[in-house]
C-alpha cells in the first residue's frame, strides 16, 4: 500500500510538472500578467491600467527585450498574455503555434531599412553589408521588403519565410548579416544598413517614416497580436483586456504620439 500512494505521488508531481499552477488557472483571479517589450506595447498597457482596475482587474505589466522570452513565459504559465509580435513570427514556431493563439490585434509597426552612412538607397555600395533579423519570420519580412524596392530578387513563389539563400538576383551584391532583431539598432555603426522592427527602432529613438532609406506601406500584414494560452482567449479578463486597448482612448493616443504612422491602429 506504501508503495501504492508513493506511486501516486510521483505520479501527481509529473501531472504538476506537466501543468504549472498558473497554466491551470492563473493564482490570482483579479490580476493579468501579461509581457510586453517597451515601445509601443508596454506604454500602451501602462495607460489602460486604471481603466482595467475600474472594473476589479490589476493590470501586471513585465517588460521584455527579446522576442522568445516572452512566449517560453507565456507557455509555462509565468504569463497570462503577452504583446510584442506578429502571426506570421508566432506560426514561425511549432511549438508556440501549439500551445499559443491570436486573442485579437492591435497595431502596424512599419519595418524599415536604415542607415547612419548612406542617405538613401541607391547610395548603398557594391558588396554592402545588410544586416536582417535572425529569426525566420523577421528575417523573410526584411528580404521582402528590399525585393519591394528593387533592390534584390527572390525565387519565384518564396514567402514570408524567405532566407538569404532564396535570394535569385542580387545586383550589388549585398552581404547579409543575420541578427537577434534586438541587436539590430545598435550594429548600425558597424554595417551599411539595418532592417529593424518597429518597435526596436522606436526605443532606439528612430523615427520610421523619418529615418529609413525604405519603409512598408499600409498593406502591411504584420499586425501586433496579444497572444494567450489556446483557451484562455474568452477569459473575462482577456475580453476586457480588448475593450480597453481596442478604445478610442487607445487610437486617439496612438494618432496623436505617433502622427508619422510610425505606429499605426488596426481598429
Amino acid at each position: 500500500m506504501k508503495q501504492m500512494r508513493m506511486g501516486l505521488l510521483a505520479a501527481g508531481v509529473l501531472v504538476l510538472a506537466a501543468f504549472p499552477v498558473s497554466a491551470r488557472g492563473t493564482r490570482d483571479a483579479n490580476t493579468l500578467t501579461i509581457g510586453a517589450t517597451a515601445v509601443p506595447h508596454a506604454v500602451l498597457l501602462n495607460l489602460i491600467k486604471d481603466d482595467l482596475a475600474s472594473q476589479g482587474i490589476k493590470l501586471s505589466v513585465r517588460e521584455y527585450t527579446d522576442y522568445v522570452t516572452p512566449n517560453t513565459a507565456l507557455i509555462a504559465g509565468d504569463l497570462d498574455a503577452n504583446f510584442f509580435q506578429h502571426i506570421p513570427y508566432l506560426e514561425s514556431n511549432e511549438a508556440w503555434n501549439a500551445a499559443l493563439i491570436s486573442a485579437f490585434g492591435v497595431h502596424i509597426e512599419p519595418f524599415g531599412l536604415y542607415s547612419t552612412k548612406h542617405q538613401n538607397i541607391a547610395a548603398l555600395p557594391n558588396g554592402a553589408v545588410i544586416a536582417i533579423p535572425n529569426d525566420p519570420s523577421n528575417g523573410g519580412r526584411a528580404l521582402l521588403l528590399l525585393q519591394a524596392n528593387g533592390l534584390i530578387r527572390l525565387k519565384a513563389g518564396t514567402g514570408i519565410l524567405a532566407t538569404v539563400q532564396d535570394i535569385e538576383s542580387n545586383p550589388k551584391n549585398f552581404r547579409f548579416q543575420q541578427l537577434e532583431a534586438a541587436m539590430l539598432p545598435r550594429s548600425l555603426a558597424d554595417v551599411d544598413a539595418a532592417a529593424i522592427n518597429g518597435n526596436y527602432a522606436l526605443e532606439a529613438g528612430l523615427t520610421p517614416a523619418r529615418d529609413s532609406l525604405i519603409i512598408e506601406g499600409a498593406e502591411s500584414p504584420y499586425v501586433n497580436i496579444v497572444v494567450v494560452r489556446r483557451g484562455f482567449e474568452t477569459d473575462p479578463r482577456v475580453l476586457a483586456l480588448k475593450d480597453a486597448l481596442l478604445s478610442a482612448k487607445i487610437r486617439n493616443y496612438i494618432n496623436e504620439t505617433w502622427k508619422d504612422g510610425s505606429v499605426t491602429p488596426v481598429f
